[in-house]
């Protein structure tokens, strides 16, 4: 596996998932080796599995494959954010790594972000078919219908975790627990396109969700008012012009 430069970094946040580790860097490479230079970095969200061991493993074959260890369990998105700035790639694509978000997508998220010639700011996957339970299904639905409402920012499904973003644009948004959840909101306000691309969910291969519903129902209301807090005070960027003697 080749060592040089990368121009797409691949981010998966994982906290105890140590059974899905190899089948999902296999997809990876299967969905991407040959078409970009790339890179894989796992963000270890304070595992307590052998999910570090298990990366370290594959981390002997695989010279592209990176770890960033979090000391303590930190969330999906300061495990994201962990990732992005430390990617060597000028595009980075995320997924969950459960199993549940399918590689062979990736390649339509990037191409995506590189057709858009910089006025793309995010590909977004959006699920069909989802795997998930009923009461799953149901509560993404209504927080999908209530922040669209608010937000407005046209998107039917800001959960999936397959999705693909220049890196400049990730690091220009402001940063708060809960960003993955509201990045076509910042990025539309930010004055970028959102492509939109569908995938097709799946089970989980193994283990339990390490997110649940009203641990975070709170936090995601102050979220969505805070988001909105900020579109409402978005104000036009100036045109500029240098003044030369």
């Amino acid at each position: 596996m080749s060592s040089s430069q990368p121009s797409v970094s691949i981010v998966v946040p994982v906290r105890n998932e140590a059974d899905n580790i190899a089948p999902l860097i296999a997809e990876i490479g299967a969905a991407l080796d040959g078409r970009w230079a790339y890179e894989i970095i796992y963000v270890n969200d304070g595992s307590t599995d052998a999910t570090g061991e298990r990366l370290a493993g594959i981390m002997q074959q695989r010279d592209n494959l990176r770890q960033l260890r979090h000391a303590r369990s930190t969330g999906q998105s300061a495990a994201v954010r962990s990732g992005v700035r430390a990617a060597r790639g000028a595009i980075v694509a995320t997924l969950d790594g459960d199993g549940q978000n399918n590689p062979a997508f990736l390649p339509d998220l990037i191409a995506a972000v590189e057709q858009g010639a910089g006025r793309v700011g995010l590909a977004a996957g959006q699920r069909v078919g989802r795997k998930d339970t009923g009461f799953k299904k149901f509560q993404s639905r209504v927080a999908n219908g209530v922040r669209n409402a608010i937000l407005k920012d046209g998107t039917r499904d800001t959960g999936c975790g397959l999705k693909a973003f220049p890196r400049e644009v990730f690091l220009t948004m402001p940063y708060f627990d809960g960003l993955h959840r509201f990045l076509p909101a910042l990025v539309r306000r930010e004055g970028y396109e959102i492509a939109y691309v569908d995938v097709i969910d799946r089970p989980r291969h193994s283990g339990v969700s390490n997110y649940g519903f009203f641990d975070r129902l709170w936090i995601g209301i102050m979220d969505l008012a805070g988001v909105w807090w900020l579109i409402r005070r978005k104000k036009p960027t100036p045109d500029v012009t240098e003044v030369r003697p």
